[in-house]
């Protein structure tokens, strides 16, 4: 994975996306769902995905979280085309560079919140020793250093989804997803949520995206984009948060 820098030291961008199209179905069925999506994303931007119901944010996020792929166009992560990457590739791209936040918890019910920390580390084959400590510091950094042996009943909607963070962010990836990260928590839980989000990005220099519906979240980004029927409507700047 090529991380060069530009001149003057500034980095690269940490992911494009040119000419972007995605089809689902043939001829008469066919569904455009993005129809030449043109977006760029740097190194450590906190960037809020906006748009209505069939607009191609969720698609976007697909193909970003290498868990689908354009029908034309080029997706650059890092410089590297992902498109052309095989399905392992890919699943090696998810595995050590991306975090995933969804608005279901999608924690182990009978697991401790250290053990569900411990997940991604367990499948990349790190020792037990290593794991629990780079899990103990992914809660620590959530707030949740004092709940490490609680099951996901034990804790509240917002401490979960604070363990989903952590989880999210102890392969220390490039890139967090978060999709309605707030979407099941009530406005009190969901504003500390996101101003958690918004620290991990200005603090450890994650790049974060999320998709919301919620305009008060978005506020959270420094950058906001929205989609309308599979185009970019709108890119801009806010004041954000982070």
């Amino acid at each position: 994975m090529s991380t060069d820098r530009t001149v003057a030291g500034s980095p690269r961008p940490l992911l494009e996306l040119r000419g972007v199209t995605k089809v689902y179905g043939q001829g008469r069925a066919a569904f455009p769902a993005l129809r030449g999506i043109d977006v760029t994303v740097q190194e450590g931007e906190f960037v809020a995905i906006m748009g209505p119901s069939g607009s191609g944010k969720s698609t976007v996020m697909n193909i970003l979280g290498c868990l689908d792929t354009p029908t034309t166009g080029s997706y650059l992560f890092r410089n590297t085309r992902v498109e052309l990457l095989s399905r392992r590739q890919r699943a090696l791209l998810r595995r050590h560079y991306l975090g995933f936040v969804f608005q279901g918890f999608n924690l182990l019910a009978r697991t401790s919140a250290i053990e569900n920390v411990e997940l991604p580390l367990l499948y990349r084959g790190e020792p037990f020793r290593q794991r629990r400590s780079s899990a103990r510091a992914a809660l620590a950094s959530v707030g949740l250093d004092a709940w490490e042996t609680h099951a996901p009943a034990e804790l509240s909607g917002g401490q979960q989804q604070r363990v989903a963070i952590a989880r999210a962010i102890v392969t220390h990836p490039a890139l967090l997803l978060a999709d309605e990260p707030t979407g099941n928590l009530d406005s009190q839980r969901g504003r500390e949520i996101m101003e958690l989000l918004a620290a991990l990005s200005r603090e450890q220099g994650i790049t974060v995206l999320l998709v919301t519906h919620e305009s008060e979240m978005a506020r959270y980004a420094k950058r906001v984009i929205h989609f309308v029927d599979g185009f970019v409507d709108s890119d801009h700047r806010n004041g954000g948060s982070a």
